[in-house]
Parts: structure tokens; C-alpha cells; sequence
């Protein structure tokens, strides 16, 4: 597979520029490990994948060539200017220019304009490196113009603040809070994104309390309750948020962030929780909770029963105990006959919990009565 410099010196052998840009070079600067590279150049998409056509390269509706190398996602594109966008941000207006220059100042925040070539050699035509060792995020070109162009800039602007810990220039701030409304114009997969990514970071906290301060929280229909825990799950961290709007959650992550919140307004972990919950779910919402992972650890290797199969008595059993046929009361005394085994009052013997559904017969019978007469 090819490497990232073998990538840029084929470009250059056939005639044209290539740089590495933005982010990669601003991370290289910061010490920061990236495994993304973003490379531009004066090539045409057609020229790319004559280029490469011995590797596995392709591409996009978006004029890009996307290339995998070892453990690198090279995206590759043409320098390019005026690129305007709609709600998800797929570019509806494309102009390819020659021109490093004008597809430099097209881009978003200084600290992006950075280009490397093969050698090194890194080239700063917008004074992005003082800015990037100074900690600023500050604008490319008229603020307004460039928000307007691309209002997902709004959500990375506070994205990389939060990430990188860097602070929104002056202007940049005061246009990104005027200009807020212009986030109803991106699609919920695109703030979702962006949002993501502010909440796996270990910094997460700075970024909510930026978006509460720009008044985004109801452009992007979310509350933010006053108290959050950061914790490493991205579950975690969005059950502890509230939605006004429907994101597009996986059905895996609705599943999870129902759960925990669940448990959180439980607000304690114990063996119900893990036989219900698992586990990984349990220790998400005790991270939230401040309770010690290995005190769950603990509670999970002792767990007397993990399914209803491992209670030693049956449905036929229970039936013939309490004379009655399977129904909904049964399924009362099943999870009731659990609880109290998790909870250490019954013995998981088939002896014990037999005896207890004696003594409690009459119990079951004035419920089952209730069930039928309802």
C-alpha cells in the first residue's frame, strides 16, 4: 500500500502540486496523533485515479479520491473555490481553480490553512501557525460571509474549541451568537455529528457550557440540565441530555441511552440493575452515578443468577404451585422470585423457593383475581 509521501511524490511526478492541509498539519504542530489526511492539489479527479489506478482508490459525487494506506485516511481533492452547501452539506456549486492560493482562502478557520509538502516544508500564507500556538480560532476572510456559506462551520467552530482547548477569536464569537439561527439550515445527522464529537472528548464540559452561552441548545433541540457527568461513553454522555428534536440514533444507541437513563433515575446500582441492564450498561450509568467500577466489577462476578433459566424452579412448577395456568400473574412471580434471589431474602434452591411460594399462595391468587376481574 502506499504511503502518505508516496501519495504526494507521485502527484509531483506527474506534473502537479499536492500538499497536506488543515487538520493533519494543525494536529502535527499541536503533537496530536491523526490518522486523517486531507491532501489538495492542482490534479483533477480524473488525473487522481490515473494516478492510482494500482491501488484501491475512489471517488465521490464531491470531486475527491479517497484513498486507504496502512493505518491513513487519505482523502485527496482539487483546489477548489466559492463551494456553497445546503442543509447536509453536500456541495451544490463546485469551482475548481490552479491556484493554491484561492483554495487556502476558501477554507474555514486559520488554523486549517496550513499545507506540507513531501519535505516538510510547511507553507503559512494566513499567519494560521501563530494562531494554532497562540490557542485561537479566528476566521478565513469576512466572518458573516463564510458562516452564511456554511453554517456547519458554527458547530466546529465550538468543536474544536471544546477538542482542542483553543479559544474563538473576539469577532468570530460575536458573529457565530448572532448568527445562530442559521443552524436550522443543517440537517440533524450533520448536528449529531458534530455533537459527537464535542462529547467524546475529555474536555466536553467546556463545550456545553459554549453552546448554552451562544444560545444553540434550541436550534439544536437539546437541553442541557445544569449538572453533567463526563464520562467516556458517548451513550453516557447523551442520556444525561434532553431532546426537544428526533435525532437519528442507531437503534443500538436508543436502547442504550433509554437504559440509562433508567438506571440513573434509579440512582443506584445493584443486582437488578446488572441482571437487567448487563454489565457494560450498569458501569456506563455508575460512571455517571460516581460509583467505583470495581465495586460493579464486584457485584457482577458474585451475581447469583444472570438469566430466569438459572432460577431453580420452572414455569410448570410455579403453575402447579399456585394452581393457575400461565398468564400475566405468572410472569409477577417470576421477576418477583428473581428480585428477591438478587436481593440475597431467597435462597436460588428449588427447596426454598418452592417453600416461599407457599407461604406467599395467597398472595399470587388475590393478585390473579385482580388480573381477571380487570
Amino acid at each position: 500500500m502506499v504511503t502518505v509521501n508516496e501519495v504526494l511524490s507521485r502527484i509531483e511526478e506527474n506534473g502537479f502540486e499536492a500538499y497536506i492541509v488543515g487538520g493533519y498539519v494543525r494536529d502535527f504542530i499541536l503533537g496530536i496523533d491523526s490518522t486523517d489526511v486531507d491532501i489538495c492539489t492542482n490534479a483533477r479527479v480524473k488525473e487522481l485515479l490515473d494516478i492510482f489506478d494500482d491501488t484501491n482508490a475512489t471517488s465521490n459525487e464531491y470531486g475527491s479520491v479517497k484513498i486507504n494506506s496502512n493505518n491513513y485516511r487519505i482523502d485527496i481533492t482539487t483546489y477548489r473555490k466559492d463551494v456553497k452547501y445546503n442543509g447536509d452539506r453536500k456541495k451544490v456549486e463546485i469551482e475548481y481553480v490552479d491556484n493554491l492560493l484561492e483554495d487556502i482562502n476558501r477554507r474555514d478557520f486559520t488554523m486549517n490553512t496550513l499545507c506540507m509538502n513531501k519535505d516538510g516544508f510547511i507553507v503559512d500564507v494566513l499567519n494560521g501557525r501563530k494562531d494554532i500556538e497562540n490557542h485561537i480560532i479566528r476566521c478565513v476572510g469576512n466572518i458573516d460571509e463564510r458562516l452564511e456559506e456554511d453554517p456547519l462551520r458554527m458547530l466546529r467552530a465550538v468543536r474544536f474549541a471544546c477538542v482542542l482547548d483553543f479559544k474563538i477569536e473576539e469577532n468570530l464569537y460575536k458573529a457565530l451568537k448572532r448568527k445562530r439561527k442559521l443552524i436550522e439550515n443543517l440537517s440533524m445527522e450533520r448536528i449529531k455529528e458534530e455533537l459527537t464529537k464535542m462529547l467524546v472528548s475529555s474536555n466536553c464540559l467546556k463545550g456545553l457550557k459554549m453552546l448554552r452561552d451562544l444560545n444553540y441548545l434550541s436550534y439544536m433541540g437539546i437541553e442541557i440540565p445544569d449538572k453533567v457527568v463526563s464520562v467516556s461513553d458517548i451513550c453516557g454522555m447523551y442520556s444525561q441530555l434532553e431532546f426537544v428534536k428526533e435525532y437519528p440514533f442507531s437503534k443500538e444507541e436508543k436502547v442504550n441511552i433509554k437504559n440509562i437513563k433508567k438506571i440513573l433515575k434509579y440512582g443506584i446500582i445493584d443486582n437488578n440493575v446488572i441482571f437487567d441492564y448487563g454489565l457494560y450498561i450498569a458501569m456506563v450509568a455508575g460512571d455517571i452515578l460516581g460509583i467505583d467500577k470495581e465495586e460493579i466489577t464486584l457485584m457482577d462476578k458474585n451475581l447469583p443468577i444472570r438469566r430466569y433459566k438459572d432460577m431453580e424452579i420452572n414455569s410448570e412448577e410455579i403453575c402447579k404451585i399456585l394452581r393457575i395456568e400461565p398468564n400475566r400473574i405468572l410472569n409477577s412471580v417470576l421477576e418477583d422470585i428473581k428480585t428477591k434471589i438478587l436481593e440475597g431474602s431467597l435462597e436460588n434452591t428449588n427447596e426454598q423457593i418452592k417453600k416461599y411460594l407457599f407461604n406467599s399462595r395467597k398472595k399470587w391468587l388475590d393478585e390473579g383475581a385482580d388480573i381477571k376481574n380487570n
